[in-house]
C-alpha cells in the first residue's frame, strides 16, 4: 500500500508509529481533506476543554451541596 508516493511501512518508520496506530489513523482520517482534519482536531480539543469545565462544575456543585446540607443540619 502506498500513500502520497511513499509506502505505508516507510511512513510508519518515519513517524515512529506502530502498524496498528497507522491503520487507526488511516481509518479515522483517511477520507478527509487537510482542512477537515485540522477542524476535527480543533473540535476534539474544544470538546475536551468543555468536558473538563463540566467536570469541575460538577465537583463544585457537589461541594456546595455538602456545605449546605451540613449548614441545614446544624
Amino acid at each position: 500500500m502506498e500513500t502520497g508516493g511513499k509506502k505505508a511501512v516507510d511512513q510508519q518508520r518515519e513517524l515512529g508509529v506502530s502498524n496498528a496506530t497507522w491503520y487507526i489513523w488511516k481509518r479515522k482520517y483517511g477520507g478527509l481533506e487537510v482542512s477537515e482534519v485540522r477542524r476535527l482536531r480543533e473540535m476534539e480539543q474544544e470538546n475536551n476543554k468543555l468536558k473538563r469545565i463540566v467536570a469541575n462544575l460538577m465537583l463544585e456543585n457537589e461541594a456546595i451541596k455538602e456545605v449546605l446540607s451540613a449548614a441545614v443540619a446544624c
